[in-house]
């Protein structure tokens, strides 16, 4: 039945007051179920997605401590100057292979320091005082064929003429220099002279101590064939290093 001036039959209009609230509530049950999918749908791409420092991805940040800082693009670490890069680690790593000519040895100490004093069996006068010098480090080698020791120590100066100027002093007095002994090798008694064969050289602004034991720290007049051939091919390994700098 149409009702004049109304809507036709089947529309809003002709349900009952009843009728029309039910409807009315179904659109707006409608309108907040479609709010609330939107929400979720969002919410379900903000939680899936991983944060910096999350321990478990999609869970938020959980970690506690605070993401580190981007570095500012187009900056890079600050180089490290030449005093900060001295130490035997960088010069001589320890799983390297030392090999020249048949000269094949491995890294079995190492030390190094800033005080060019402290490397001196005698800490009481500095040998090197008014020379400039920089800083030293020591490594003892061990030759893989033979029981021979090396103790090679490297003193940097702040120029190749300080470093030519200090290069007789050194030699002159080579065995006041400490003898950097393998780990667990301990010096041998005092009075004792092992034979050593030494070698000491000019490589830009450092010089090159080079001295060569056997591991027994035996006596004798002075050094062998075996011994003389290990300081060389040693020193020759400790100049690399250092040849163009």
């Amino acid at each position: 039945m149409t009702i004049q001036g109304g809507a036709p039959a089947g529309v809003d209009e002709d349900l009952p007051v009843a009728g029309h609230r039910a409807v009315g509530e179904r659109r707006r049950l409608a309108f907040l179920w479609s709010v609330v999918g939107v929400l979720a749908a969002g919410g379900v791409w903000v939680v899936s997605t991983p944060h910096p420092g999350d321990i478990l991805p999609g869970l938020g940040p959980t970690s506690t401590q605070p993401a580190a800082a981007a570095a500012p693009a187009g900056q890079g670490a600050q180089p490290l100057t030449e005093a900060q890069s001295f130490n035997s680690e960088r010069y001589f790593p320890a799983q390297r292979t030392y090999d020249f000519d048949l000269y094949k040895a491995h890294r079995s100490a190492a030390r190094d320091g800033a005080d060019c004093r402290a490397v001196q069996n005698d800490k009481t006068r500095n040998l090197l005082e008014k020379l400039e010098c920089q800083g030293w480090l020591g490594i003892a080698l061990t030759r893989n064929d033979q029981p021979v020791i090396t103790s090679v120590t490297v003193l940097r100066f702040t120029d190749a003429g300080a470093a030519a100027r200090a290069l007789q002093a050194v030699r002159e007095h080579a065995a006041e220099f400490e003898f950097t002994f393998p780990d667990g090798l301990v010096a041998p008694a005092a009075g004792v002279k092992p034979m050593a064969a030494t070698r000491v050289e000019l490589v830009g602004h450092y010089l090159t101590l080079t001295v060569s034991r056997y591991a027994d720290q035996r006596a004798g007049a002075g050094p062998d064939e075996v011994l003389t051939a290990s300081t060389r091919s040693a020193a020759a390994v400790a100049g690399q290093p250092f040849m163009w700098m």
